[in-house]
């Protein structure tokens, strides 16, 4: 294809994984600093299964990594790079241009 398409697909897939609320708070949270399922489970107030759900589509995307430490499961961002597309976002949210104060 002549616009790589598969290349593509894999942009896509990592966008997705980041395109759920929840899964946004995660990777801020886990900017500040690593934490195990159980704390983010009471930070959002869902059930672990859910939880853990989420953070599996954030680690397929290789946006996280976790680290099992006796029975619990630890993770941490392991892309620190992508707060600066968030802050990109930010500056469209607040209607800025790469002229103003974007963060991009």
């Amino acid at each position: 294809m002549a616009y790589a398409e598969k290349h593509y697909v894999a942009r896509a897939h990592i966008i997705k994984a980041i395109a759920h609320p929840v899964r946004l708070f995660f990777v801020e949270e886990l900017a500040r600093q690593e934490r195990c399922v159980r704390e983010l489970t009471e930070m959002v107030g869902f059930d672990i299964s859910t939880v853990s759900k989420h953070l599996r589509v954030l680690k397929h995307a290789g946006i996280v990594i976790d680290d099992k430490r006796g029975n619990q499961v630890f993770y941490q961002l392991r892309t620190p790079c992508i707060l600066n597309f968030m802050g990109c976002i930010e500056g469209v949210i607040n209607g800025e241009t790469a002229t103003t104060n974007c963060a991009c």
